[in-house]
């Protein structure tokens, strides 16, 4: 990728928007263009995985020579990293708001910044409030978004015009139902990290999100009476991916469906499950900046050090001879943190430590806390997320705690085998394909990274503590696990080159066949 895509000249016109200047791509020729739409990208700005996959997949593509422009919200730790960043493209109404359209570059992704003071000048999260309550316009901010980006795909940016859209999730996923509406071609891709989160609102804000009534239909946004965005993509995308091969089969069912089985399996020729990655340069023990003291496979002995920094940071005991416990994660049902509160007690009284970091429902936290205080020195939880934080947790203990009851992918694991911290998981999504469990054949083989638990209850994940605890007092038994963990590559390589084939078969389909029509006007 060059240093810059754009450079300036005269002023242009658009129907829809005024420029402030026309641009022009400077790229490779031939490469594929795509446009990435997310309302979130590390390390702008992070709630979960979501950041981390747009953040290190453009990286990933770049290096088989595909051309990345991420569109994202311009929320205030976006705008105070962009430095002097004239507008490229100014809306006088993108729904009833003025915004425009920022370029920077920043940390090697190449980024289109939705500046739009009425939308996103908040002083709370992406998506709740400093109480944790959604904004009650979360339904404009994120059609916004996606306006924006399907009128970058029609060519309000002179000179560029992407040949794949790849919006991420429910916050950018009516991008292809606007598309469809102002008749742009260009493929669309969707990926969806969780379909538990559907954008659903009200049928009555149709006419404010400029779109057609008739698009209040069953083979379109319609849901249970009201609209959803997700769905609308699901509709409308010419592709869907979803973050493991695992995950793409368990939705395609009513327990992990969400609602949303059916329209899936209609469009079960065009659903591919591709496993997420993780950058193997910010998540690296050897070279890691947060760490007090780095270390690789070669020099895993020096990983007690950050374990002893670990427990001194959290003000718990440094001696004991029992694992010392992490569990890096929304406070949820979905992450199965109500079965971590139920068995924490257990933890400690068999001689381990727990670290716990997230936040999440308030009645989790509640037990999680409450269960910390029977506990001085033995067990601490901290609300909130932190980088800095997650780097040393996975760096200081000895086993992370994933009990998920449903997981797309999840990068928590990917990240403790790179760290030579030992995974405790349930059976599910991309749990079950990246964790290889340490039953007798697995151990006997030298190829178990972890613990794997099912059925996915509280029961099972005491059992998986306890195999835990007891391979933890054989040394060597658990340094084994630790290397062969350490051994693994999630790198996004592979990845990166399926999300390549499935462009590359879109841009050829393109050429042949229309994208999904959406429902007519009635005569």
């Amino acid at each position: 990728m060059t240093d810059a895509f754009f450079s300036f000249e005269d002023p242009g016109s658009v129907s829809t928007a005024e420029t402030s200047g026309t641009v022009k791509r400077r790229g490779a020729s031939g490469a594929i263009k795509v446009l990435s739409v997310t309302s979130e990208i590390f390390p702008l700005i992070k709630t979960g995985g979501l950041a981390d996959v747009t953040g290190s997949l453009p990286k990933a593509l770049e290096r088989l020579g595909i051309e990345t422009l991420s569109l994202v919200p311009g929320y205030p730790s976006v705008m105070g990293q962009l430095r002097t960043a004239p507008p490229l493209l100014v809306f006088d109404e993108l729904l009833g708001e003025r915004a425009s359209l920022l370029y920077a570059q920043i940390e090697g992704l190449s980024l289109l910044v939705l500046d739009c003071p009425a939308l996103y000048a908040r002083d709370g999260g992406p998506y709740v409030d400093a109480a944790g309550v959604d904004y009650a316009d979360n339904w404009k901010r994120f059609a916004a978004l996606s306006l924006a980006a399907a009128e970058v795909a029609g060519g309000a940016l002179p000179g560029w015009i992407p040949d794949i859209v790849h919006p991420h999730d429910w916050q950018t996923a009516l991008t292809s139902v606007y598309m469809r509406e102002l008749e742009v071609p260009t493929p669309v891709v969707l990926t969806v990290h969780n379909l538990a989160f559907q954008g659903q609102f009200s049928a009555s804000l149709l006419p404010a999100l400029g779109l057609r009534p008739e698009l209040y239909a069953t083979d379109c946004l319609e849901y249970f009476r009201d609209i959803s965005y997700l769905k609308g993509g699901l509709q409308t995308a010419d592709a869907i991916t979803t973050v493991s091969p695992t995950y793409a089969r368990e939705i395609l069912t009513p327990r992990f469906g969400m609602g949303m089985d059916g329209i899936l399996n209609q469009r079960l020729d065009v659903l591919r499950g591709i496993v997420n990655g993780i950058d193997l340069e910010v998540w690296d023990p050897a070279a890691d900046p947060y760490l007090p003291v780095n270390y690789d496979a070669a020099s895993l002995r020096k990983k007690r050090q950050n374990r002893r920094h670990l427990l001194e940071a959290f003000g718990l005991d440094t001696d004991g001879a029992g694992p010392v416990f992490a569990a890096v994660s929304r406070l949820t049902w979905q992450k199965g943190m109500d079965m971590l509160a139920e068995t924490a007690d257990e933890i400690i009284n068999s001689g381990g430590k727990l670290i716990v970091c997230g936040q999440g429902d308030r009645e989790i936290e509640r037990q999680l806390l409450e269960t910390a205080a029977r506990h001085p020195g033995q067990m601490t939880v901290h609300i909130g997320y932190a980088e800095a934080i997650a780097h040393l947790m996975h760096a200081g203990a000895d086993a992370i705690i994933q009990p998920s009851r449903f997981e797309p992918c999840g990068l928590t694991q990917l990240y403790a085998l790179r760290y030579g911290c030992v995974p405790v998981v349930s059976r599910t999504g991309g749990l079950s394909e990246t964790i290889i469990d340490a039953n007798d054949a697995a151990m006997s083989a030298r190829v178990a990274t972890g613990f794997q638990f099912h059925p996915v209850t509280t029961d099972g994940l005491r059992t998986a503590l306890r195999r835990a605890v007891e391979a933890y007092a054989d040394p060597k038994q658990w340094a084994r696990l630790q290397n062969q963990g350490m051994k693994a590559r999630f790198s996004w390589d592979r990845s990166a080159q399926q999300y390549a084939a499935v462009y590359a078969s879109l841009m050829n389909r393109s050429k042949t066949s229309p994208s999904r029509p959406l429902p007519k006007a009635v005569s």
